[in-house]
């Protein structure tokens, strides 16, 4: 616990460093693709530091100089499969970001999905010491929180205050120089699979970068995807992606449940090329340009040439109705969706005010999508893509870049974390488990 607590305050520092240096390269590791950004900050951290606890300030201070793709390999279920593969596929996409930024990068912020995430909602309360709160006092709250036993092959990859009560006052975002005696905390914290962030850093060193923050891709679509009132008030963000789903509930500006389906557009395109018998690039083709959910009376009557090189005529000839396309896609899409369904119950999702759902990700622009989505999840379903960054190419800015740009947003403000306060090496969480997402019901 102790190890983990200081190697996330020195990834902390290294950012800082970054930030002084005034460049830094954003790393999204996903399975279809991986995506570099490299960032120019001019310096201004508006907002940044003194804009209350854990805020998600504005985009300000930064532009994109640099962004390059390139296709994932070695990465399955949005977790690192094969190390040399990831490792050169990585090398790729930051020396081309490099190359169009004109500036040699050596800090990289990355996020991954997948890792089998899980959520735990914890609370802490002590009484102040002076007459009113302190640095020390939050950090001595948050020391107070009973740390659930997750078990020594997974680490905590957030834990974020969510909310703080100074006696009888709820919902407080900064409470820090406020009169009161006892002070209460809420706190999210989010744990994966220790191996997954473990190969992550590895192969980053690998490649001569320094880590300088680790995120969880559900988490950073939900800051790039969800406007600032659907943060506020709760909503979901499904971020489709190729190998992994992403799920995750925001409230009061901050992720309050984060989880992860292993399925993704690329199962689609797994079903189409078993479906027709044609290799995945020409499944791949197929989806994006004839794809769909939802079928017409007109789609019988369409039909697409698959084409092929196997040198038979009559099985490079032939021919599929678009109707038959969507009976291939429909089923698998269903699944994830009903899948996160699941998850979305799980997390006592019914019990917040708002019900808003975002889809954003790659996979997210499936025509018909969000009107099956919305039958399968409830009625207030809408298409997200992430919010407009400073100099960030035209070919960036669809969502399959949700989680590019919310990596953006998160390295220019993160939120504080419990690691960001000098918690007494003596007061290290004792440990005892309560479930997420119960404190809804109690505090909202």
């Amino acid at each position: 616990m102790i190890e983990l607590y200081e190697s996330q305050r020195a990834m902390r520092n290294m950012r800082k460093v970054a930030m002084q240096r005034g460049v830094i390269a954003i790393l999204d590791v996903g399975s279809s693709k991986i995506a570099c950004l490299v960032l120019r900050f001019d310096g201004s951290e508006k907002g940044g530091e003194n804009d209350g606890i854990g805020s998600l300030a504005g985009q300000s201070g930064f532009r994109v100089i640099g962004a390059a793709t390139t296709r994932s390999r070695g990465v399955r279920f949005g977790e690192i499969d094969a190390m040399g593969e990831t490792e050169r596929a990585i090398r790729t996409a930051v020396q081309a970001a490099q190359k169009m930024a004109q500036i040699r990068v050596d800090h990289v912020i990355a996020c991954f999905s997948g890792a089998g995430p899980r959520s735990y909602g914890l609370d802490g309360k002590v009484e102040i010491e002076g007459t009113t709160v302190s640095e020390q006092d939050i950090a001595r709250v948050l020391s107070s929180c009973d740390v659930p036993d997750f078990g020594n092959d997974r680490e905590v990859l957030h834990a974020q205050p969510v909310n703080f009560a100074l006696d009888h006052r709820s919902g407080l975002g900064d409470p820090r120089g406020q009169l009161g005696q006892t002070l209460s905390t809420d706190m999210h914290m989010l744990t994966v699979e220790a191996m997954a962030i473990q190969n992550l850093a590895h192969c980053v060193k690998r490649c001569d970068l320094e880590l300088a923050g680790i995120a969880s891709s559900a988490y950073v679509s939900g800051v790039s995807a969800l406007v600032e009132d659907e943060q506020e008030l709760g909503a979901a963000c499904i971020d489709l992606g190729g190998g992994a789903t992403g799920v995750s509930i925001f409230m009061k500006k901050h992720m309050i449940y984060a989880d992860s389906v292993r399925m993704g557009g690329d199962h689609v395109t797994g079903d189409i090329s078993m479906g027709l018998q044609v290799p995945m690039a020409t499944a791949e083709r197929i989806k994006t340009f004839y794809g769909g959910v939802v079928a017409t009376g007109m789609d019988d009557r369409e039909m697409i040439e698959i084409g092929g090189d196997t040198g038979d005529w009559h099985h490079d000839r032939r021919t599929v109705s678009r109707a038959e396309l969507i009976g291939i896609m429909r089923p698998r899409v269903e699944e994830i969706l009903e899948e996160v369904r699941a998850r979305l119950d799980a997390a006592g999702f019914e019990h917040l005010p708002s019900q808003q759902i975002v889809l954003t990700g790659g996979a997210s622009q499936i025509p018909g999508l969000d009107g099956l989505a919305s039958k399968i999840l409830g009625q207030q379903v809408r298409l997200g893509r992430p919010m407009r960054v400073h100099g960030l190419p035209q070919a960036a800015t669809g969502p399959g870049f949700a989680s590019a740009v919310g990596l953006c947003l998160y390295a220019a403000h993160p939120q504080d974390e419990w690691w960001d306060f000098e918690i007494p090496v003596e007061r290290y969480p004792a440990r005892s488990l309560k479930r997420a997402v119960k404190w809804f019901r109690d505090n909202w």
